[in-house]
């Protein structure tokens, strides 16, 4: 059972889980620390890179998506510091030392907050069209394509009943209903990242069409998600005998990265994937500078 589970979304995003019962989901799968890495939004009820709830350690992150030249690929940013009201995307304003740290991360989010916005609306009208149902969905901050999909499983009038088929058939991103977002590129999102939090990481590194080539990028981060409950095949070339975990460790090894790791959890099942005390204590280190 790892000691801290590095990679978790709630509510605030595109998670079932609310924050306040994620300490109770910690204690079930046996972990003390969880760190909260929601899409494009740091959780707006966290005031501090670390804080304790109910004898759990949690971890202020956020997890963002950017663009290579080759693919996109998502960034994890462990320990974002600065004030709330910074760190909540539509926020304005600094806080009460007048420290502005992270504000250029603040207005980036604000724009991909509108972004996200307006593209779950136009994903919404698309499924919606495309099955001739009303979805009766409120699209508003941290709106996510997990939410449409839940919705689609849970409508009387269609035959879906889990959520893979719903991406695999409509809002997966070669599937008809597809909105695509228009994320930063990798540089001036880790950039924004680096400035703002303890440690940047790349995220699920052999889930990308070209996993190599998202390896690359460790050269100029701090972390990589060695730890990760892989479902499915990973890689482009899954057939060529290539041990993919061994080209983590290898960056890893290369580059001296943070071996994290976490469930990549949506609802309140923890502990699947994640790190041993000791690494948990490199990041903590690096995150209270």
């Amino acid at each position: 059972m790892p000691h801290a589970d590095l990679h978790v979304h709630t509510t605030a995003s595109d998670g079932s889980m609310a924050l306040d019962d994620v300490p109770a989901a910690a204690k079930r799968a046996g972990v003390d620390a969880v760190a909260i890495t929601d899409h494009d939004i740091v959780h707006p009820d966290l005031d501090a890179p670390l804080t304790e709830r109910d004898g759990v350690e949690i971890v202020r992150g956020i997890e963002l998506r950017v663009e290579t030249p080759t693919q996109r690929v998502d960034l994890l940013g462990y320990g974002v510091r600065g004030s709330k009201e910074r760190a909540r995307a539509g926020s304005t304003g600094h806080d009460a030392s007048g420290d502005d740290r992270g504000t250029t991360l603040r207005d980036e989010l604000d724009r991909l907050g509108r972004d996200r916005i307006e593209r779950g609306r136009r994903i919404v009208e698309n499924v919606e069209a495309e099955l001739g149902i009303d979805l009766g969905l409120d699209v508003g901050a941290g709106f996510g394509r997990p939410h449409v999909a839940r919705a689609v499983v849970a409508h009387p009038d269609t035959a879906y009943d889990e959520i893979g088929a719903v991406f695999a058939d409509l809002i997966g991103e070669d599937a008809p209903c597809y909105v695509a977002r228009d994320v930063p590129t990798f540089e001036r999102g880790r950039a924004l990242l680096a400035d703002a939090c303890g440690a940047v990481g790349l995220a699920h590194p052999l889930r990308y069409p070209d996993p190599d080539a998202a390896l690359a990028l460790c050269a100029d981060l701090d972390a990589v998600e060695r730890h990760y409950p892989y479902d499915r095949p990973v890689g482009r070339d899954v057939d060529d005998g290539d041990d993919g975990h061994a080209r983590v460790r290898h960056a890893v090894e290369e580059h001296d990265l943070l071996a994290l790791g976490g469930s990549d959890a949506h609802d309140d099942t923890l502990g699947v994937a994640g790190v041993d005390s000791g690494e948990y204590r490199r990041l903590r280190r690096r995150i209270r500078g």
